[in-house]
């Protein structure tokens, strides 16, 4: 009788199963072609990993004139997901003993000495008295923007990462470093250090200690002219016009020299990020290759930035090493637990990790502009259904 009440209950766990994976894909490729249909992206993937098992992988093509199919071998252009392999890169160092986040910026990089501040009210500049520090740079908190008029990131007239930080360093930051949130250039910098400590390219140790063990062969700084037929076109929604063009890629991809950047300079392929997905999902480690710790990811996704109205995080998510946290779900409002990591790309690739469910959500498209609430809405879909 215990025997027979045994099997009952697997067979309606697997019934269960079942159930919630086939709602999941069916409500999830509804919400794909309504995107397509309202204009807010083209053709686009949905992938979902839930306790070890893929339970949605779905592609759906636009067919519209000008968009690419997608397919396994299509190449996207992942933007500030890179800063997501960049920081796995840098727990590696750390790891090791090669670093420590408390080490002044200026130890690896010496023109980073005597850094200049602007003041509060932008009127002057001075000598910062605080040092940039690796923790700094980790969770966007040196000061350094974006895209400086003076070194444009991820700028194509850059051969190498040492001429981009010998440029950055002439420039002041907006602030004292280590006091305030800026979303900016940190990761690209983060690239030269580890090229300094590891005595490497920067491609080149992402390549040995990521990409090679995960197995990720279509991640890369740069496209072969046989590839560029997988490139996949941008979308681009401005008001009323909508087009397909290569006309906006910022970044050339060529193959020679060492201008890589880890802020927004790597692409890839869908396969390839379900990988990168499935070790930080598995703490670290990636058919028993261990990449980082589990304690390493926990220093990841520790918070140093509160969210509030001013730095534009969603409401309810915080930062830790470049990473957006879920805190406070209720302000969330996607149904989805505390705990959970995200991040994102310009041109609208996103992933999130969730531990207390075992599953990885990845959204896959090239679209502009970029598009938080589309993800959001993603979310709550799949949420709604597996609570």
């Amino acid at each position: 009788m215990k025997r027979f009440f045994s099997i009952l209950l697997l067979f309606c766990a697997c019934s269960h199963d079942s159930s919630i994976s086939k709602d999941l894909s069916i409500s999830i490729k509804e919400y794909q072609k309504l995107l397509i249909e309202k204009g807010v992206t083209a053709s686009n993937v949905v992938v979902l990993l839930k306790d070890g098992k893929e339970i949605v992988n779905s592609v759906v093509n636009s067919n519209i004139d000008g968009d690419m199919n997608i397919n396994d071998n299509t190449i996207f252009p992942i933007w500030s997901l890179s800063k997501t392999v960049t920081g796995v890169g840098v727990m590696i160092l750390y790891e090791r003993g090669l670093i420590d986040f408390d080490d002044p910026l200026s130890k690896y990089i010496p023109y980073f000495k005597n850094v200049k501040c602007k003041d509060k009210n932008n009127e002057y500049i001075y000598y910062c008295d605080n040092e940039i520090t690796l923790l700094d740079l980790m969770t966007h908190r040196s000061g350094y923007p974006n895209n400086n008029e003076h070194y444009p990131a991820r700028d194509n007239k850059y051969r190498n990462l040492d001429d981009f930080v010998r440029d950055v360093s002439k420039y002041p930051v907006e602030f004292e470093p280590g006091t305030d949130y800026l979303y900016g250039a940190s990761y690209d910098i983060l690239g030269r250090v580890i090229e300094v400590v590891s005595n490497q390219t920067f491609y080149e140790f992402l390549k040995e200690n990521i990409f090679v063990p995960i197995d990720m062969v279509n991640t890369k700084f740069y496209i072969d002219k046989n590839e560029r037929k997988n490139f996949q076109v941008l979308y681009r929604r401005n008001n009323n016009l909508r087009e397909f063009t290569f006309e906006y890629d910022q970044n050339e991809y060529l193959s020679g020299g060492n201008g890589h950047f880890g802020g927004g300079g790597l692409v890839s392929t869908t396969p390839d990020l379900m990988k990168f997905c499935k070790m930080l999902l598995n703490k670290g480690s990636y058919k028993n290759k261990k990449i980082i710790s589990s304690q390493a990811i926990d220093m990841m996704t520790t918070v140093y930035t509160k969210s509030s109205y001013d730095n534009g995080f969603y409401d309810g998510w915080d930062v830790g090493f470049s990473l957006f946290i879920l805190n406070e779900p209720l302000l969330d409002g996607s149904n989805a637990p505390k705990g959970i990591y995200r991040f994102a790309g310009y041109h609208n690739n996103h992933l999130w990790i969730d531990y207390k469910n075992n599953l990885y959500g990845l959204f896959m498209a090239r679209s502009i502009p970029h598009s938080k609430l589309m993800v959001h809405k993603l979310r709550s879909v799949v949420y709604n259904i597996i609570n």
